[in-house]
């Protein structure tokens, strides 16, 4: 009987013990990340299994953090709706919202970093947006997938931990905003989609991606040097919306009236041009003319513009800017008012 009281004494220890060490657990303090959902194909739903054809934008913030449960090994989470939408619907006034949010929440010293839910269609541009725009060193980080939660083999459920892993990260912290996509980690300015299809649909061209996850382990090996977040000169708490930039595909036999067109309805231009931002005669008779500001970029994936390359002699070289990010860095500029050619140049070779 003295035996049998013995071993019972010592399984209620050892359960008093164990339950202690839980009730530590539970409560160590962990990083508190914030999600900020945007809708996308992370949350899409479709026929099981396809991974095509589906709804974006179909489950709630709550939703996806529900399905990666292993979250809460690694941060204390605040989930946050934005908006619910495909990525091609983002617009401006989204832009504002989550800048003008992270900023006044990175202000509450409780929270660590933040990870944004996206398309991927336009997160690169979203994620360049925000690295102008935020004001903090704190970590914010963008991430997606390519297929929806109901096919198979989905990677949101892993890009969503790595996201989160990253966010909670000393090594993140003022390395402006990032993406993490498929283990790997990338700088906001050179990340862009290259695949309609691939579940590394994200890359960075010549440069590459500064980093790699690994489980919960983060490898950072570069930092970049543009200027960003909290060296940005960009102020955006105020605004509503952003100037009106359009962008033009040249291309051969391309419509000059379409060039007219944009002119005439838009704050500044941004001309997608053949190799070295290259156009036709008839483009250079009207952009010559043109009294908006017009930046030249190039529909090639990779390569440099620089002064030398330009047609036109009113023109701003985009560097080796994209398209799409040489226009968000007007539309940006923009709100500072009229600014010099020269200005406009100095704002290319600084971001």
């Amino acid at each position: 009987m003295k035996r049998v009281l013995s071993v019972i004494l010592c399984i209620a220890v050892l359960f008093t013990l164990s339950i202690t060490y839980a009730e530590g657990t539970d409560t160590e303090n962990k990083p508190k990340i914030v999600v900020l959902a945007t809708g996308g194909t992370i949350a899409g739903v479709g026929e099981a299994g396809k991974t095509a054809g589906y709804k974006p934008g179909s489950l709630s913030a709550e939703e996806l953090l529900a399905a990666v449960p292993q979250l809460a090994n690694i941060a204390e989470i605040e989930a946050i709706q934005v908006c619910n939408v495909n990525s091609d619907d983002i617009t401006a006034e989204v832009w504002l919202t989550l800048a003008n949010t992270i900023n006044e929440m990175a202000q509450d010293p409780d929270i660590k970093g933040f990870v944004i839910t996206h398309g991927t269609d336009t997160m690169e541009e979203t994620a360049y947006f925000l690295n102008l725009t935020v004001k903090t060193d704190k970590p914010v980080v963008l991430t997606g997938s390519m297929r929806p939660a109901t096919s198979i083999s989905a990677d949101g459920p892993m890009n969503l931990y790595e996201s989160v892993t990253v966010a909670a990260s000393d090594y993140a912290v003022g390395k402006g905003v990032l993406i993490v996509f498929s283990d790997r980690i990338y700088a906001a300015r050179t990340a862009a989609k290259t695949s309609t299809y691939s579940v590394m649909a994200l890359a960075a061209g010549e440069t590459g991606s500064i980093g790699i996850v690994r489980d919960e382990l983060v490898y950072l090996y570069e930092d970049p040097s543009r200027k960003h977040t909290t060296d940005s000169e960009f102020d955006i708490s105020g605004l509503t919306t952003l100037p009106k930039v359009s962008i033009l595909y040249f291309s051969v036999d391309a419509d000059p009236d379409l060039l007219r067109f944009a002119a005439e309805h838009s704050d500044g231009l941004v001309i997608a041009g053949a190799g070295a931002g290259e156009f036709s005669e008839k483009w250079i008779e009207i952009i010559r003319n043109l009294s908006i500001p017009v930046v030249i970029s190039s529909r090639i994936d990779d390569g440099v513009i620089t002064r030398d390359n330009l047609l036109c002699a009113n023109t701003v070289a985009a560097n080796n800017l994209s398209p799409q990010k040489a226009a968000i860095l007007l539309r940006l500029a923009l709100t500072k008012g009229t600014m010099s050619l020269e200005q406009l140049e100095e704002l290319y070779l600084q971001y």
